[in-house]
This record gives C-alpha cells, structure tokens and sequence, in this order.
C-alpha cells in the first residue's frame, strides 16, 4: 500500500471515529509527531508494531487498516 493510501485510510477512520490526531496518538500510545508523519506521508513505511497499534486504537484488523476488506 502507498502512504498516500495509508494516510487517506488512516483520515477515514478517524473522522468515521470522531477522533482528533491527538486522540488517536493517545488511544494508540503512539507519540502525536509519529502519527501526523504517517498521515502526512513523511513515514511511508512504518512499522507493523505501529501499524499494529493503530488498527488496534481503531478496533480494527490490520486488512481493514490497510483497506484491504
């Protein structure tokens, strides 16, 4: 998957979550400049522990994350 993709994926949910960037770095223990760096592309690789704990901040399967349904 693109960071394009990944970042729009990560937007959709969420705002499909009523989450702010700060809300979701906190329920997904991740430091706030790690995740706005996903979203903004600048990290096009992170790491499947960090993909691991969004998808987990989301309730949702790393396939889902990934838009792959």
């Amino acid at each position: 998957m693109s960071s394009v993709n990944l970042s729009k994926r990560i937007k959709e949910l969420r705002s499909k979550n009523k989450l702010s960037q700060d809300q979701l770095s906190k329920k997904a223990n991740l430091p706030f400049s790690t995740l706005a760096k996903i979203e903004s592309g600048y990290t096009p690789n992170p790491s499947m522990e960090t993909l691991i704990k969004i998808a987990d901040a989301f309730d949702v399967g790393i396939d889902e994350l990934l838009g792959r349904k």
